[in-house]
């Protein structure tokens, strides 16, 4: 009797262990996920459109301010060299500030700084209006403040020298004084040695001989070797009778 063969047992079916499946799980909240996803994306497209904005005003900030310093950068003329139109030239600073000053109102830039277009209004003979924007810039930090006090001092300095009467005189070089002092008050700071050797200019104008000379002195201390105003420094100690 031929002994019967065993059928080979029948693999387990596969059952799911651990409850619903992730599909079964994400069903439920397809709608919020995909709420989530679209809010997402629109505020990244904020966040990327805000950015190329920015830099896109940036660009144009740089290129308008590229135009002026095109303006600017164009050369003098010699004393009586004959104009050449294929290499137009100023005839005088006063032409090539004013110019400037045109493109910069043109470009409706602000990249310029207060300091450059004082210094470009002082050069048009438009002291007054190089006063109002030195003072404008003169509270900005770091050396741009700086600079528009130290501007702000020689714009005051000069206007008053131009005064007939000594009482107008002796208020403006006063005020031109005060400028300087509050120029850089950090021991430390940019530019202290300048802001040191003004003041000992106006105190010398002002006939105070002692405060000047101890001015000098703080500035000659103040300044690095090699300050190109060392050799200045020297001339007007030796004219106080430091020499």
């Amino acid at each position: 009797m031929a002994k019967e063969v065993a059928k080979p047992a029948e693999p387990p079916k596969p059952v799911h262990i651990g409850g619903e499946s992730i599909v079964d799980r994400i069903l439920p909240h397809i709608k919020k996920i995909i709420v989530f996803i679209i809010v997402m994306s629109v505020v990244l497209s904020v966040v990327f459109a805000v950015r190329w904005w920015q830099h896109r005003g940036e660009e144009q900030q740089t290129e308008k301010l590229s135009a002026v310093l095109g303006v600017a950068e164009r050369p003098l003329a010699a004393p009586d060299e004959k104009p050449d139109p294929k290499n137009p030239k100023y005839a005088s600073i006063k032409d090539r500030a004013s110019a400037v000053l045109d493109e910069l109102a043109k470009q409706d830039t602000d990249r310029a700084g207060h300091a450059y277009k004082a210094g470009l209004l002082v050069d048009a003979d438009k002291l007054d209006d190089a006063i109002a924007e030195y003072r404008a810039g003169q509270t900005a930090e770091g050396v741009e403040g700086v600079l528009c006090r130290e501007g702000l001092g020689l714009a005051l300095e000069q206007k008053a020298l131009a005064e007939k009467d000594p009482a107008a005189r002796q208020k403006g070089l006063e005020e031109a004084l005060a400028a300087f002092t509050s120029m850089q008050p950090d021991e430390s700071g940019p530019r202290r040695a300048y802001a040191l050797y003004h003041q000992g200019r106006l105190l010398q104008k002002l006939g105070k001989r002692a405060e000047a000379k101890t001015a000098f002195e703080k500035a000659k201390d103040a300044g690095p070797p090699g300050l190109d105003i060392l050799e200045l420094i020297e001339k007007r100690l030796a004219s106080l009778g430091a020499a």
